[in-house]
């Protein structure tokens, strides 16, 4: 109990202590765009985008305004989402298609996160928009996340069922008891048997990639072989528990990699991703784990595009002790990047490092180390007492490639009932 107390009470003068220091820069307004005017490099493929929190109407709304403008500036047809592969297909024939409703596919991701108005008014405004584009400009949606069995297995069954009935009878049965809502109860020795199978379905596909693809279509097959990857990564997850978070974002990373591959065949070359922002950010700030910003700075080089995002007021939503009852909670952030754009009038707007480089003031605040907020979609009142419980340590130009402030962020409201 005694050094519970010591280090709640080193926790609390440390933050008062780094609360003190940089103020608002006189010229800061001269190195700030609106989000709608954002520019990125001709030669990059992926834009990543970071969410501070998972709890902000704000951060949340970026999504459509930051996309909107990748869309208009820099010719994105292609919009990832920190979220299920296989469900980000349902989203995906909604906004083409209009199948279903904008809500249904947006609850079809099975993230409580996501359930907000915030994610229905994107998914119905893509809709919207690709009802007026011509073919060559609509937009497509993918999740690059692999947390979920049920529309992954869904759409591989659906293959199976229009290129081999036997196989698809077999594999039905072999299945049946994979689900979303019985995967945390799988034993170790039904996650080794369900791996086998798995195994057994690829090979089953690849071996008789001619045969199925005469039954088919290239993208059927290619979306096949994808649905059983991505349900061999999450079995793969479920097995490996204390390499979870590292092996997560490998596979968010292999993922985003198949998505650009396929998308080029369309003759799309620039994709948007979103996630938070320990995913996106591409210095592994967190001890012990390799972030799939990292991956994708290794795979892309300076094809790879980092923008996060930071606030200096945040009153956010999320998860209480993970006891999936939700709360809103407040934090004043005084990380000397958001205290050197304070005076900006804007309550939300982007900073480019490159041009904000320009500035010795300002180069020296995002090339020195400073704790910034990575807040998930789990939390607790005793984590304010200590930054290092809701804040990463890193070099903000080393880990993004720009940033988006938002002076004060308001909660989402997360959606309790069902479409």
């Amino acid at each position: 109990m005694r050094f519970a107390k010591l280090l709640l009470a080193a926790g609390i003068l440390l933050t008062l202590i780094t609360g003190c220091g940089t103020a608002g820069i006189d010229e800061a307004e001269k190195y700030v765009t609106p989000v709608e005017d954002i520019d990125v490099p001709d030669d990059v493929t992926i834009i990543g985008f970071g969410e501070a929190t998972h709890g902000n109407v704000e951060f949340q709304e970026l999504k459509k305004n930051l996309f909107e403008a990748l869309i208009k500036n820099e010719n994105v047809r292609v919009f990832v989402l920190e979220g299920d592969f296989g469900a980000g297909q349902q989203i995906n024939d909604y906004i083409l298609h209009g199948n279903g409703t904008a809500k249904e596919a947006v609850f079809a991701l099975d993230y409580g996160i996501y359930k907000t108005q915030q994610m229905i008014d994107l998914i119905e405004w893509l809709h919207q928009y690709n009802e007026t584009a011509n073919e060559d400009d609509k937009v497509y949606f993918y999740g690059n996340d692999m947390q979920r069995y049920d529309a992954s297995k869904k759409g591989l069954l659906a293959f199976y069922e229009t290129v081999n009935e036997e196989m698809a009878k077999k594999y039905t049965a072999q299945l049946q008891h994979v689900s979303n809502d019985t995967m945390r109860n799988l034993t170790a020795e039904q996650l080794e048997k369900l791996d086998g199978i798995i195994d057994d379905l690829i090979t089953d596909l690849q071996s008789h990639e001619d045969e199925y693809l005469a039954q088919t279509s290239q993208e059927s097959y290619a979306f096949a072989l994808q649905y059983a990857n991505v349900m061999r990564q999450r079995t793969s997850l479920l097995g490996n528990d204390k390499q979870y978070s590292m092996l997560r974002d490998e596979y968010l990373a292999e993922n985003a990699k198949w998505i650009v591959e396929f998308e080029a065949q369309r003759g799309h070359n620039k994709l948007f991703i979103s996630a938070h922002n320990g995913h996106i950010e591409k210095t592994s700030a967190a001890f012990g784990y390799k972030s799939m910003g990292d991956y994708l700075d290794e795979m892309y080089g300076n094809h790879y595009f980092a923008i996060g995002t930071d606030f200096i007021n945040s009153t956010f939503q999320a998860d209480h002790n993970g006891a999936n009852k939700r709360k809103n909670y407040t934090i004043k952030n005084r990380d000397p990047l958001v205290k050197a754009f304070s005076e900006v009038e804007s309550n939300i707007f982007y900073v480019d490092f490159e041009l904000a480089s320009t500035s010795k003031e300002i180069a020296e605040i995002i090339t020195q180390k400073q704790k910034m907020p990575n807040i998930g979609d789990d939390f607790s009142t005793w984590y304010k007492f200590s930054k290092m419980f809701y804040t990463l340590e890193m070099v903000p130009n080393e880990a993004y490639d720009g940033m988006i402030i938002v002076k004060e962020a308001t909660p989402t409201t997360v959606m309790e009932s069902s479409p």
